[in-house]
């Protein structure tokens, strides 16, 4: 039998409180959204600005990082390069650059997602969160 990692509480306030604060470092209005490995939503946080469809589009990044195992962004290349069946899959709705998986001793515990600016700010921030836990 494995042992499992899991984000704890302590976990997620260390990655938001990170993420938060390299969004306001560069005055971006995001929604930080953390799932666990399933996928689930553990915390939502969206800053003074963000615009209310981040607070939609974050969890749904964080949530194909986390079942898909690797950045949302990688979604987003299969359908931009043609692959419009794609868009079929089920239960995958954020296929946009954003979502970053959380990897523990090469095992996906969980992932961030970040809307509000482009994306790849949007994943500049997810990876400042994730970076905090070490």
């Amino acid at each position: 039998m494995k042992t499992k990692h899991t984000l704890e509480l302590a976990d997620l306030k260390t990655i938001a409180a990170a993420a938060e604060a390299e969004a306001l470092r560069n005055q971006w209005a995001v929604t930080i959204a953390i799932v666990d490995d399933g996928g689930h939503l553990l915390w939502l946080q969206r800053l003074d600005g963000a615009p209310p469809i981040s607070a939609h589009i974050a969890p749904a990044k964080a949530h194909t990082a986390a079942l898909g195992r690797r950045e949302s962004k990688v979604y987003e290349d299969v359908i931009n390069g043609g692959r419009y069946s794609f868009l079929s899959a089920p239960d995958i709705r954020g296929m946009l650059e954003g979502g970053v998986p959380i990897l523990k001793d090469g095992q996906v515990i969980g992932a961030v997602g970040v809307s509000g600016v482009k994306s790849s700010e949007d994943v500049q921030i997810a990876r400042a969160g994730i970076a905090a836990l070490g």
